[in-house]
């Protein structure tokens, strides 16, 4: 077989290798789909619940450093 024919096939099965592992990607991802809106939907609601933040503590560094 000529080495030029070899070259070709090779490249051609290279391609359709890569070719492969990009849909298998892409199928990948449209099937994890629902399970990250899921858990998109879960974060945003749970950060809408989430509690006020605590008030600023009463008192200055130097108090603190002079009780401890």
């Amino acid at each position: 077989m000529p080495v030029i024919l070899e070259a070709i096939i090779i490249s051609a099965v290279m391609l359709l290798i890569f070719a492969l592992a990009f849909v298998a990607i892409y199928l990948l991802a449209i099937m994890m789909l629902p399970v990250e809106n899921g858990l998109s939907k879960m974060i945003w609601d749970a950060a809408k619940q989430k509690k006020p933040a605590m008030p600023p503590p009463k008192g200055s560094f130097r108090d603190f450093s002079s009780k401890h």
